[in-house]
């Protein structure tokens, strides 16, 4: 008979029924919105984060955003009355900016170029649904990168920001922490942000509510591209980290394996990253586990191994100490909540 050991004890404990959030997203209203990418954006949030039809934000939060902290009109002409204004230290996992009309994404205010600076600053990741990517342009945060355009604004926003690869033909684009959408129902970024965070199974339940065809999303939607770095040997290093979850290569093996310093290495990933490597590669194996326990029935101690740590009982510290749960409580509520579905 199998014994339960002290580590597995451990993340039984009783605690607190509510789940913390696996998603926080903050939708930053700018004036003459596009209605139709916003709604099926929070749409699709509004089924992973409850059961059924209830609609209440316990796995996924989202707030409405405006500058001035007054209604903002859509160009449709509907008024969103906001949740509260922007604020430099609230904690998201993403800022959604919502466009629409030229007159509103192309005149921006001070305020909120800095709070996309500031979040952009703190690598928050950056999502322009509509015509918002001509704010991200104005911002300066779309030099050299991959940008999806509407294909009726593409020569205003060539003439605007020459240095910025334009795409036509995609739903959706990522690149370093900034996601371009340029309009239709989102419901694509939605369900590849909600299947990241929540797991594919809470983002197939969105699809499926929304009657949305999941092969024709994935035609037409965006294949995601890894983020690359300028630095090359940052990019070696952590290619090997999403490869090598299970390894317990320290840094000074992996610097070896690489070719430079230890030092060399912790200067790339502060430079590029702005966080040390082993901070890094731990997010990436937290990131790694959650999705393990979200889509699978491996034991705790089991997805622990798997994602290189030493022990269950480091594993429940660390996964506790980044998400505000244990592994077991995280699987429970979360399977709690899509079997009463």
């Amino acid at each position: 008979m199998k014994t339960q050991s002290r580590f597995e004890l451990s993340d039984d404990a009783p605690e607190q029924a509510t789940p913390k959030p696996d998603l926080r997203v903050a939708f930053v209203l700018i004036d003459q919105f596009t209605l139709t990418p916003v709604a099926g954006f929070v749409d699709s949030l509004r089924f992973a984060a409850d059961r059924s039809f209830d609609s209440r934000q316990i796995l996924c939060q989202w707030d409405w955003l405006s500058v001035s902290g007054e209604p903002v009109t859509a160009s449709c002409g509907l008024p969103i009355a906001p949740t509260r204004r922007l604020d430099l230290d609230a904690h998201y996992d993403y800022v959604v900016l919502a466009g629409g009309l030229l007159s509103g994404v192309l005149n921006p205010g001070p305020e909120l170029l800095a709070y996309i600076h500031h979040m952009h600053a703190r690598n928050v990741p950056i999502i322009a649904l509509c015509a918002s990517y001509f704010t991200l342009g104005i911002a300066g945060l779309l030099k050299g990168r991959r940008c999806a355009v509407h294909f009726t604004v593409r020569n205003e926003f060539a003439a605007m920001f020459p240095d910025t690869h334009i795409v036509v033909d995609k739903s959706y684009i990522e690149d370093e922490g900034i996601f371009t959408c340029p309009g239709g129902t989102a419901f694509e970024l939605a369900a590849e942000i909600i299947s990241r965070h929540c797991g594919k199974r809470r983002a197939q339940k969105g699809l499926e509510y929304l009657l949305v065809d999941d092969e024709e999303i994935q035609r037409n939607g965006e294949i995601t591209v890894p983020h690359v770095y300028q630095d090359p040997l940052v990019q070696r290093a952590i290619d090997y980290m999403k490869m090598s979850f299970d390894s317990h290569c320290t840094l000074k093996q992996l610097a070896a394996s690489l070719g430079c310093s230890e030092r060399q290495l912790h200067r790339g990933f502060m430079l590029n990253t702005h966080q040390p490597p082993a901070q890094y590669w731990r997010k990436l194996r937290l990131q790694h586990a959650r999705k393990l326990l979200s889509d699978t029935s491996l034991h705790v101690t089991q997805i622990a191994y798997a994602t290189g740590f030493s022990d269950a009982s480091h594993f429940i510290q660390q996964f506790r100490k980044a998400y505000g749960e244990t592994p077991h409580l995280f699987r429970k509520l979360r399977h709690q909540t899509e079997r009463l579905v």
